[in-house]
């Protein structure tokens, strides 16, 4: 990091005046998407919002070498703003030897050749906030690539100034034939030791991840100011926040205990362990709250995300401040999006613990990503999962949570994993393979069209294949059928943009008890309709009937506002209603 760290006031010197000005339009406190009001409950924009994920490889090429890019994403633009969404979450498109595919950043402060310029990136920003959408970037603070010049110096020598900036241990000792034996027995997630050794120095990094992804040493007070620097010369470009990629990994026990062993061994054959020291640490929350204050010093109501897989909500909450509400806007809440299968019970006690567990916090939920099969194979039953698809969309859609969605969600694309490990391009795959087969099945193309390569690409190949469904499995073939799974989608973001109880209505659940079906309430703000929304979890039809006015919800007549039941379009009464299997019915309170 230079000596003379660089002031906002410097940066945006030579910030494009287009991009200052942009910046200043998207940023307006309390400034909404066009056609919705402004209203006094509307609070900060990412409390309603809905966030899509986009992987920039995947999503779409316009320079035909058969990887996704920046322009891409800009030519895209318009179907973004017409499905609803209100910001795009970019995975990584920083300069980086792709091992990781981007998560291993060897500079933090440009962008990738593969995906464009700085240029096109100051392109994008300005061109979405014509859009109405924000643009938040991928932060990687827990490892920087074994290329960057970081680490490159840390490497060199052991008295080097960065020496420190990474997690360096001797050897524990040697073995019988003088190999170096690792400090511990701490085991990266991509497989094998979590310790690589350099005989140039005789001495162990670490990495949590992949050894070409060693680990930042935190308890260095100068690994913080650099990477602070990054995350400031990213929002004085104009971002609206940040997702913070396994941000609960940034500390490990500085007496680097063993960790506790676990029965049986994990797809790459090594001990399962828990991860006591090495995730979780309770330092890592003094650094959220300094990221915190400084995301603040920006107006706009700039937003930071957490990846946080944790146990429970209770560590959940920690992750927001608690009470003090200091730490992270929205770290995100995969008790609810992973629990990979349809359990109305256990979805109902896991959306009531985000309602009232968090000290009053704004749940963010996701049931995809980049590093997880898509949730309609984790969800679906081979038979009906275009509607449990419905039913997944209708539970993010109109819970009181802030909704993560995933690039091709909308339109249900498919897990398209390899079958031969010749076939896989993730790290991850071809070490563990056959039972890890690695993440490029929810990382395929995005599919546009039914023409070559789902009009993803005019490349001859493409870095990952199209899925093989994409001719039926489109955004154009379900533009135009009314009932697509895509305008399910659109329709039901929009009823949330517009309807103040699905904005930002409590969320009270109903027939608390019932192990089939989740029912539950919005209730109406300032007057307006509260709204039911009613879910059967399974495969034979269900019939409830629904006390409203049991949680202090007046009103005995209903009116439908969005079903994928013929059956139910005309349901006016809450009593005796009958739910097909894996239906989902929406309706207000008159």
């Amino acid at each position: 990091m230079p000596k003379n760290r660089r002031t906002s006031l410097r940066r945006i010197g030579w910030m494009p005046i287009a991009i200052m000005l942009a910046t200043l339009t998207l940023m307006t406190p309390g400034s909404v998407a066009r056609g919705q009001s402004a209203r006094p409950d509307s609070g900060s924009w990412w409390r309603h919002a809905v966030i899509y994920e986009i992987y920039p490889r995947s999503f779409q090429d316009s320079n035909g070498d058969g990887i996704g890019d920046l322009n891409g994403i800009t030519s895209r633009l318009d179907y973004l703003e017409s499905l609803g969404v209100n910001a795009v979450w970019l995975s990584p498109v920083y300069p980086s030897p792709q091992v990781d595919f981007g998560y291993d950043i060897s500079d933090y402060e440009n962008i990738d050749p593969q995906y464009g310029t700085l240029a096109d990136f100051d392109h994008l920003v300005q061109e979405a906030n014509k859009h109405h959408i924000r643009i938040l970037m991928d932060m990687v603070m827990n490892h920087t690539s074994d290329k960057h010049k970081w680490f490159i110096e840390s490497e060199s020598s052991r008295t080097n100034p960065k020496r420190d900036w990474y997690v360096w241990r001797d050897p524990k000792g040697y073995d019988a034939n003088g190999k170096p034996i690792p400090p511990n027995n701490w085991t990266s997630l991509f497989g094998g030791s979590a310790w690589q050794y350099d005989p140039k120095t005789k001495q162990f990094y670490y990495h949590k991840f992949y050894k070409q992804q060693p680990d930042l040493n935190w308890r260095n007070p100068e690994v913080e100011k650099a990477m602070f620097d990054a995350v400031r010369f990213w929002l004085d470009r104009g971002v609206a926040g940040f997702r913070l990629d396994a941000v609960p990994t940034l500390f490990e026990d500085p007496r680097l205990r063993n960790e506790p062993v676990l029965k049986g061994t994990d797809a790459f054959g090594d001990p399962n362990l828990d991860d006591i020291y090495t995730n979780n640490l309770p330092e890592v929350h003094d650094v959220m709250r300094r990221l915190r204050a400084l995301v603040e010093k920006y107006p706009g109501d700039r937003v930071l995300i957490g990846e946080t897989y944790l146990p429970n909500i209770e560590e959940l909450d920690k992750w927001y401040g608690g009470a003090k509400r200091d730490e992270l806007q929205l770290p995100m809440d995969m008790q609810v999006g992973f629990i990979n299968k349809l359990d109305a019970s256990l979805f109902r006690k896991r959306i009531q613990d985000a309602e009232t567990r968090i000290n009053g916090n704004q749940p963010l939920f996701v049931f995809d990503n980049h590093d997880n099969r898509r949730s309609w194979d984790r969800y679906g039953d081979g038979i009906h999962n275009e509607a449990i698809a419905r039913v997944i969309a209708a539970t993010l859609l109109t819970s009181h949570a802030t909704a993560l969605m995933y690039y091709g969600e909308e339109i249900g694309m498919v897990t398209s994993t390899p079958k031969r490990k010749q076939d896989v391009k993730d790290p991850i795959g071809i070490t563990g393979w056959p039972k890890e087969k690695g993440r490029d099945g929810e990382r395929t193309p995005m599919q546009w069209d039914s023409s070559k390569n789902a009009g993803f690409s005019t490349a001859d190949k493409t870095w990952l294949p199209v899925a093989e469904n994409y001719r039926t499995v489109n955004v154009k073939v379900e533009e135009g059928e009314p009932n697509s799974l895509l305008n399910w989608h659109k329709k039901l973001i929009a009823m949330r943009a517009s309807d103040p109880a699905l904005r930002s209505g409590k969320q009270i659940m109903l027939d608390d008890t019932n192990p089939s079906v989740l029912s539950y309430v919005r209730e109406g703000v300032n007057g307006s309709p509260s709204v039911v929304v009613a879910l059967n979890f399974t495969n034979q039809p269900r019939t409830v009937s629904l006390d409203t006015a049991k949680v202090g919800v007046s009103g005995s007549k209903v009116k439908t506002l969005m079903t994928d039941a013929p059956s139910l379009k005309g349901a006016s009464s809450l009593h005796n209603l009958t739910l097909p299997p894996f239906a989902s019915w929406i309706g207000s309170v008159q």
